[in-house]
């Protein structure tokens, strides 16, 4: 089959092991809330509010009257970027004003007297959640700073009023070297009686079908590749 075929018939796998364990517990709440990602990853996120830059995210550097150091740049693999007088800079990890003050302060000991610098994001790579399953526009989105799961479902232009299981949403991680998952229901977290949770740069969210088109019966017969699955949080 095709690759995005069998990306989704996983996918699709995945959420009915985790809605099936759901149902064996009889609970219509989550007993347990999803970690944070991995340590590496979550430094590279951030929790504040401005976004933090991470690799492959493309910049845009300016100075003020010099505008032969204007650059756009690349953030490479390791986190870093390269501009002309001051060679290489961290930037992975950081917030735009933060990488501002590092570059000024970098031009400043040697080449212009209190430059002003700006840092814009051109292009957000590094962070990205996928929405799939009954949602109006299923797809990979780029999110900055912290975003809760009704935003990321916001995203995709919300659930399909008509076939969508807003009980049976799941959010799929790695924790600590391993895919784990939980699930929580929308209708719950719009009456405040559970927390609306933190979506995190490569999670896959994915909205169950209701009814005769739930993904718990759809892929019955895809069992058997849930080896790949290492770990449920319920």
């Amino acid at each position: 089959m095709g690759s995005k075929l069998l990306f989704r018939t996983l996918t699709f796998a995945l959420v009915a092991l985790a809605l099936a364990s759901c149902a064996s517990s009889g609970s219509s709440i989550p007993t347990a809330d999803l970690p944070p990602p991995d340590p590496i990853a979550l430094a590279q996120i951030g929790s504040a509010a401005e976004y933090h830059i991470g690799p492959m995210d493309t910049l845009e550097v300016n100075v003020f009257q010099a505008p032969d150091l204007n650059r756009t740049v690349q953030v490479d693999a390791t986190g870093m970027i390269t501009l002309p007088l001051v060679g290489q800079l961290p930037a992975a990890g950081h917030t735009t004003s933060e990488l501002q003050k590092t570059i000024a302060a970098a031009l400043n000991q040697k080449y212009l007297q209190s430059p002003q610098v700006t840092v814009a994001v051109k292009e957000f790579v590094s962070q990205r959640i996928t929405v799939d399953g009954a949602v109006n526009t299923p797809g990979v989105y780029p999110i900055q700073g912290r975003t809760t799961l009704l935003q990321a479902i916001a995203m995709a232009k919300g659930a399909d009023t008509k076939s969508a299981n807003e009980k049976q949403v799941v959010i799929f991680r790695t924790v600590n070297g391993e895919r784990a998952a939980a699930r929580f229901d929308l209708t719950e977290i719009r009456k405040g009686r559970a927390d609306d949770p933190e979506v995190y740069g490569d999670d896959m969210i994915v909205v169950d079908r209701s009814g005769a088109r739930s993904l718990l019966r759809s892929v019955t017969s895809t069992l058997p590749v849930l080896a790949v699955f290492q770990r449920l949080i319920f």
